[in-house]
C-alpha cells in the first residue's frame, strides 16, 4: 500500500492580508492622501490673498475676462487721442496701438475658440467660468505680453508727464490694469522648505514644541502611573475615586484653558497668588508675562488635564496582569519594589508604549490649549509648531508655506512613532513573531 504524502500546510498570511486589504486601502485614502496633497501644495507659491496665486499654475495663463475688460477700451482711448494729438505724439500713440494689435493677434492664436466665446459673453454682460476664462499661453507670448505692457506704460507715463494730450491718465490706468491679466507659474519646488528651515521662528517653534512635549509627557507618565497604582488597589470608594480622577480630562480643552487663564490672572488669580506666596514667582504678574513663567503655566495645565488619560491607559494594563504572579513572587520572598520592577514593568511594556505614544503625538500637535491660554506669547515664547502653521495658513493665507509646515509636523510625528516602536516596541514585535 502506497504511503500517503502529508498535506502541505497552507500559509495563512495570504488570506489574512486579503482580509485587511480594504482597511489598508481606506487608511491610504483617508490618512495618506491628504499628506500627498499637502506636499503637492507646498511646491507652489500658493496665496489666497493674491488673485494670481490663489490656485496652482504650472504654465503661463491668461485671464481672458480680465484682459477684455481693459484691452478694447484701451484701443478706443488710443484712437480718440490719435485723432486730436499733435504729429509727434500721434506717431508714438500709433506705435503703441500697433504693438497692442500685434499682441492681441498672438493671444487670439494661442487662445483659439475660447477668445471668441469669452468675448461674446463679455459683450452680453455675462461672466464666464474660470475654466473658460483661463487659457494657457506659451512662454513666448507671455514674455511678449509683459514686454509690450511695460513698454506701453513707459511711453504713456512719458507723454502724461509732458501733458501733451488730455485723458492720458485714464489710458495709463487701463494699460496698468492689463498687467493683472497675465498669470505666471507659481511652481517653486522645495523653496518653501529652505525658507522654513532658514527661519529662526521655525526653529524656536520646534524647540518650544519639543520642550513642552518632553516635560509634559514625562510628568504625566510619572503622576499617571502613581495614580493608576493607587486606584488599582481594592478599597472603599474606589469607583468614586476613578470617576473623580477623570474629571479634568473630561473637561474640553478650550474650557480648561479659559478657566486656568483666570486662575493665572496677575491681579486676582488664586494660583498665581499661591505661586507668589510659596516663592515660585516674585510676583503674580510675572507668571504669564515672562518666557519661563508662561511655558511653565502651559505645561502645568496640560499635566493637570491629561494625567487622568495617562492613568486610565496604564490602569488598563495593570488590570490584565494575573494576581497569582504577585502571590508567587511574594512566596519567593520578593519585596514590593522587586515585584514592581520584575513583574509589573515587564508586563506593562505594551501599555506603556501605547500610553506614551498616544500622549507624545498629542502633545506634539498641541494647539487649542496654547491658543486659548497664551496665544503663543509673550513674544512667541510659547508658540508651538502647530500654532505657527495655523498663523501662516489662515492669518497670512499662505497655503504653500503653511503646507510645508504641515509636512514638517507630519515628518516629526512619524519620526517620533518610529523611535517609540524601535526602542520600546522592538521586544513586543520580536515576541509576537516568535509566537
Amino acid at each position: 500500500m502506497k504511503q500517503q504524502k502529508p498535506l502541505k500546510k497552507q500559509s495563512d498570511w495570504k488570506p489574512a492580508y486579503l482580509m485587511i486589504a480594504p482597511s489598508l486601502l481606506l487608511i491610504l485614502i483617508i490618512a495618506i492622501y491628504p499628506v500627498f496633497q499637502s506636499f503637492y501644495y507646498s511646491l507652489f507659491d500658493l496665496r489666497l490673498n493674491e488673485p494670481t496665486k490663489s490656485s496652482t499654475h504650472l504654465n503661463y495663463e491668461l485671464n481672458l475676462y480680465v484682459y477684455l475688460q481693459y484691452e478694447p477700451f484701451l484701443v478706443d482711448g488710443l484712437d480718440k487721442q490719435i485723432k486730436t494729438a499733435s504729429a509727434p505724439v500721434k506717431q508714438k500713440l500709433q506705435n503703441v496701438k500697433e504693438e497692442l494689435t500685434e499682441l492681441d493677434d498672438q493671444i487670439k492664436e494661442d487662445a483659439g475658440e475660447a477668445y471668441q466665446k469669452v468675448y461674446k459673453m463679455f459683450m452680453n454682460y455675462e461672466t464666464p467660468s474660470d475654466e473658460l476664462s483661463l487659457v494657457e499661453i506659451s512662454g513666448e507670448t507671455a514674455s511678449e505680453f509683459q514686454k509690450t505692457i511695460a513698454d506701453l506704460n513707459e511711453k504713456l507715463s512719458t507723454l502724461e508727464a509732458k501733458k501733451t494730450t488730455d485723458d492720458l491718465k485714464q489710458i495709463a490706468e487701463l494699460a496698468s490694469g492689463l498687467e493683472g491679466a497675465i498669470i505666471e507659474p507659481n511652481f517653486i519646488g522645495l523653496d518653501h522648505y529652505w525658507t522654513t528651515f532658514s527661519n529662526d521662528r521655525t526653529w524656536h517653534a520646534l524647540w518650544h514644541t519639543f520642550l513642552f512635549t518632553i516635560i509634559s509627557v514625562a510628568a504625566e507618565f510619572l503622576f499617571g502611573f502613581a495614580i493608576a497604582l493607587v486606584i488599582n488597589k481594592a478599597f472603599f470608594g474606589r469607583g468614586l475615586m476613578r470617576a473623580t480622577v477623570l474629571i479634568p480630562w473630561a473637561i474640553p480643552t478650550a474650557v480648561s484653558a479659559m478657566m486656568w487663564s483666570y486662575l493665572y490672572d496677575g491681579q486676582n488669580g488664586i494660583v498665581a497668588k499661591f505661586f507668589e506666596t510659596i516663592g515660585i514667582v516674585p510676583d503674580m504678574a510675572t507668571l504669564m508675562t515672562t518666557d519661563v513663567g508662561a511655558m511653565f503655566a502651559v505645561i502645568l495645565v496640560d499635566v493637570w488635564k491629561t494625567t487622568p488619560f495617562m492613568a486610565l491607559l496604564l490602569l488598563a494594563g495593570l488590570q490584565v496582569i494575573p494576581k497569582n504572579l504577585y502571590e508567587a513572587a511574594a512566596i519567593d520572598g520578593a519585596s514590593k519594589a522587586k515585584q514592581f520592577f520584575q513583574v509589573t514593568l515587564p508586563l506593562m511594556k505594551s501599555s506603556i508604549l501605547v500610553a506614551l505614544l498616544f500622549r507624545t503625538l498629542e502633545a506634539f500637535r498641541v494647539f487649542d490649549l496654547v491658543f486659548v491660554l497664551t496665544g503663543g506669547g509673550p513674544g512667541n515664547s510659547t508658540e508651538m509648531i502647530s500654532g505657527y502653521s495655523y498663523r501662516v495658513l489662515f492669518s497670512q493665507q499662505n497655503f504653500g508655506l503653511g503646507s510645508a509646515l504641515a509636512i514638517i509636523v507630519f515628518l516629526c510625528v512619524a519620526l517620533i512613532s518610529i523611535i517609540y516602536i524601535k526602542f520600546l516596541g522592538s521586544d513586543l514585535l520580536s515576541d509576537s513573531s516568535k509566537t
